[in-house]
């Protein structure tokens, strides 16, 4: 039976703290989904695709988070690089997660790495550093900044008529912190956009299926997401997806 609150997976990353590894997850993930979303954390270490059927089983929703290293290149046909972090036993575990809740209907719901992380699992690639590219804006933060400030609003995203994200917003446009170096190269097939940069990276995308939730986006909507109407109603639609698909399975 289950119980009343819902159950949300979030994946773990793998990181070294002298002189041993240890599965970490922000704070503000965790509260996103407690007082976001009024749900229970499942917290899925980073150990590879061996219990992933199990956790599965357990959850209504998979939520990805942000980290601080990037997807390794390999997994998207581009050659290895000398990128700051990797965290291949993350890669390990959720990238075939998303494989097997996409095929279980089970919601995702992805941020930064995250939304990274589906659109390499739908065939897309990424820029390493979209800094670097001709006409692109730096879409990193100011790392001398106060944290508070480093998550403030940063820019407009232009929403895409119809989609999901200009509906929850009621308008077109919307303003969005950015706190990241790597971006979409490629959209994955099956994948549409949701919302773009003002430079014309693409900032969030939701499969093309309506009856799949599978939202992503490049931002960190997380952040102190109670006090943000627009991040809020993201882990709203998160939660409305996780419990329409609780229904149909009981």
């Amino acid at each position: 039976m289950h119980s009343k609150k819902l159950k949300i997976g979030i994946v773990a990353d793998c990181k070294l703290l002298d002189p041993h590894y240890f599965h970490t997850i922000g704070d503000k993930y965790l509260r996103a989904i407690t007082e976001g979303m009024g749900a229970t954390p499942i917290l899925i270490p980073a150990l590879g695709a061996d219990l992933l059927d199990e956790y599965l089983a357990m959850v209504d929703g998979i939520l990805l988070t942000g980290a601080y290293s990037n997807v390794e290149p390999h997994h998207y046909g581009a050659e290895k690089n000398q990128s700051p972090v990797h965290d291949p036993q993350r890669d390990a575990t959720t990238l075939p997660l998303i494989s097997k809740a996409i095929d279980a209907d089970v919601p995702i719901f992805g941020i930064c790495r995250g939304f990274q992380e589906i659109n390499v699992v739908y065939g897309g690639t990424l820029h390493e550093k979209v800094q670097n590219l001709p006409d692109m804006r730096d879409h990193r933060e100011d790392s001398s900044a106060k944290v508070d400030e480093q998550y403030a609003p940063a820019h407009e995203i232009a929403l895409t008529e119809g989609g999901l994200l200009a509906t929850l917003v009621g308008g077109p446009v919307a303003s969005v912190n950015s706190v990241h170096q790597q971006g979409v190269k490629d959209l994955g097939a099956g994948l549409k956009v949701e919302a773009l940069a003002p430079d014309g990276l693409v900032e969030a995308f939701q499969s093309e299926r309506a009856d799949r939730f599978v939202l992503a986006v490049q931002w960190h909507p997380e952040w102190k997401v109670t006090e943000n109407p627009f991040y809020l109603s993201l882990f709203q639609a998160f939660k409305q997806a996780c419990l329409n698909r609780r229904a149909q399975t009981q």
